[in-house]
């Protein structure tokens, strides 16, 4: 067995140990370093990345193969990139770049594996005078139509 499969074959029983972790990114270099990405239903504590680390490094034979291992969680500032990290954030503030280059921020409504809502309001001319007047704008947006999405921190 090589390397990279070693590798994600502990990474998998790591993660189903804890389902409420999951995997966002695994980098493994041509040096055998190894750099894991997580994110959680939950968050990610010390100790969740502590017991995947733990469980890669305990389970590698040194002699064999030599390595690196950074095990980390996702930042705040980092894009939301799976559907999973979309129904988490319910309820929260979302900057969206669309694939036409459009920008939306607004809070996000609902999510499920296809697609998520974002709601906002806006100004807009009134339909009879002068003036304007505040509306609720509601978008579906399918997980292949955006670029990126951040939550905003306020």
């Amino acid at each position: 067995m090589n390397f990279k499969s070693i590798v994600t074959e502990l990474l998998q029983i790591a993660l189903d140990e804890n389902p409420s972790l999951f995997l966002i990114d695994l980098k493994i270099g041509s040096d055998n370093s190894i750099r894991i990405l997580l994110d959680g239903d939950n968050g990610v504590t010390l100790e969740s990345c502590i017991a995947v680390s733990r469980q890669i490094e305990h389970n590698i034979d040194r002699e064999e193969h030599d390595f690196s291992l950074e095990v980390s969680s996702v930042g705040v500032g980092s894009p939301l990139t799976m559907p999973r990290q979309f129904i988490k954030n319910i309820g929260r503030s979302l900057e969206i770049i669309t694939s036409e280059d459009e920008v939306l921020t607004g809070n996000l409504t609902q999510a499920d594996q296809e697609e998520f809502t974002i709601e906002w309001k806006a100004r807009e001319p009134k339909p009879v005078g002068k003036g304007k007047v505040t509306v609720t704008k509601i978008k579906k947006l399918p997980f292949g139509f955006i670029k990126n999405a951040k939550v905003i921190i306020k």
